[in-house]
């Protein structure tokens, strides 16, 4: 069992690349607009209400997988380092998995703001996830996350052990999965 965190700011690529490695790998991909998505049509976003809803979702979630026989779950998160309940929220998630005696992988995207601004837009996001389709919402959201938090480390990452940091502005989703494979000696499920 692989428990995968990959992270990272908003439109890097997390459910891009996600996806990618969960074809590869037969991971499932579990990404965090999935969660989200379900219960902002009865709560805004940061209502206690939506907050619970959201965390008892993804725990038990991870608490059914982690018990399954299922060869692992790739998660997406935008991660806020400078954050002490995001940094939680993950450690208590891995150790749902570890319990297990599974193995975590942390994998980093980062890349450059114009390039995310550009994929903030690509016609897989806005299908696959509904609010972003307020494209000027979302970029107002994208710039202001930018500038209130901390979603990329420098070199001074929490983990080091099963991390990998991947600069994906030039990087296909394909191309990141593949480096995250090979990095990780991931088993492959398919040829590509």
């Amino acid at each position: 069992m692989k428990f995968v965190v990959l992270f990272g700011p908003p439109a890097v690529g997390k459910m891009s690349v996600g996806y990618e490695l969960s074809r590869l790998t037969g991971l499932r991909l579990f990404h965090n607009h999935m969660t989200i998505d379900l219960v902002l049509p009865f709560f805004d976003f940061g209502h206690p209400s939506f907050q619970r809803l959201v965390g008892e979702f993804r725990r038990r979630v991870f608490e059914e997988v982690a018990a399954s026989d299922l060869p692992g779950l790739i998660f997406t998160f935008v991660w806020a380092l400078d954050l002490k309940a995001d940094r939680k929220f993950i450690d208590d998630s891995c150790a749902i998995f570890q319990e297990r005696k599974a193995e975590v992988f942390f994998v980093e995207l980062e890349a450059e703001l114009e390039e995310r601004l550009r994929r903030n837009e690509s016609p897989f996001r806005l299908s696959q996830k509904l609010p972003k389709r307020d494209v000027h919402r979302s970029r107002e959201l994208l710039l202001e996350h930018q500038e209130t938090h901390r979603l990329n480390s420098s070199g001074d990452f929490f983990y080091q052990e099963n991390y990998l940091k991947i600069e994906n502005t030039s990087l296909s989703a394909l191309e990141a999965a593949e480096r995250i494979v090979e990095a990780f000696k991931f088993e492959r499920v398919t040829a590509e």
